[in-house]
This record gives structure tokens, C-alpha cells and sequence, in this order.
């Protein structure tokens, strides 16, 4: 298990999407950006995979220490913290989940002209009934 795959499972146990995960990282001084952070949990055959370093699963983990626990001035309970993010998860599912309803807009138009039906032309049997031989004769 290296270290791409311990980052794709914290992320999926604790439901971070990438601006929470680039606000974490923050939180202990290290900067990266969402696309820099997306590279990490790509597909490994993908083009664009980048190898998660120590130093960045290093960083994350003390960001998320102090963003579930909070600073030893404010201390934070890291269960509050969780039940927040889904929370906001849930709402953001639900969101996308109802869409939003567009008043109708009255479209005025001339009045077409329809075209006239083309008349049916009855079906002509191209091939009449032909007998396929495979050359073999039937007893």
C-alpha cells in the first residue's frame, strides 16, 4: 500500500472533496492546488498520475489533525466536525439531485406550414423466394 492509496482512503472514510483537502493543507502551511491534488488520485496508468511524497501525506495528516481536533487554544470535538461535513455532503447531493425548475417562456411563432404527407407506395419484393444450396444433398 503506498501512499496515494492511504490518501484516496482518508479521503473517501472522512468524505473530503478537494478544496477541503487544499483548506487542510493550509491549515500547516503548505499550498497546493486542487489539480495538483486530483493528480494524487488518479488511475496509476493514467497520464497525469503524479506519486503522492511523504511530505505531502506528511503535511495533510497534520492538517487534518488540526482540523478535526482544532488548536490547543481552540479545541474543537472531531465528531462535530464529521457529522458537519456530511451534513454538507447531503445537502450538496440533494442540490444536484433537484433540479431547478426554469419558468416557462412563451415562445411566439408563425404559424407553419406543414408539408403534405408523401403518399405510401406499396412494399415490391425485390428477391422472390430463392432456395440456398450448400451443396449437399438432403436424403
Amino acid at each position: 500500500m503506498n501512499n496515494n492509496d492511504i490518501f484516496k482512503k482518508l479521503r473517501v472514510a472522512l468524505q473530503l472533496r478537494d478544496d477541503q483537502i487544499e483548506e487542510i493543507l493550509k491549515l500547516v502551511d503548505f499550498r497546493m492546488s486542487k489539480g495538483e491534488i486530483g493528480n494524487f488520485f488518479r488511475n496509476a496508468d493514467h497520464p497525469k498520475f503524479v506519486e503522492c511524497g511523504d511530505q505531502v501525506l506528511r503535511n495533510f495528516l497534520n492538517g487534518l489533525v488540526i482540523y478535526l481536533r482544532g488548536t490547543k487554544e481552540n479545541p474543537t470535538n472531531a465528531m462535530d466536525v464529521i457529522k458537519k461535513n456530511q451534513a454538507e455532503v447531503k445537502k450538496n447531493i440533494a442540490a444536484k439531485a433537484k433540479p431547478e425548475t426554469k419558468p416557462k417562456v412563451e415562445v411566439k411563432s408563425k404559424p407553419a406550414n406543414k408539408p403534405k404527407p408523401k403518399p405510401k407506395t406499396p412494399k415490391v419484393q425485390v428477391v422472390e423466394k430463392f432456395q440456398y444450396k450448400s451443396g449437399k444433398n438432403k436424403k
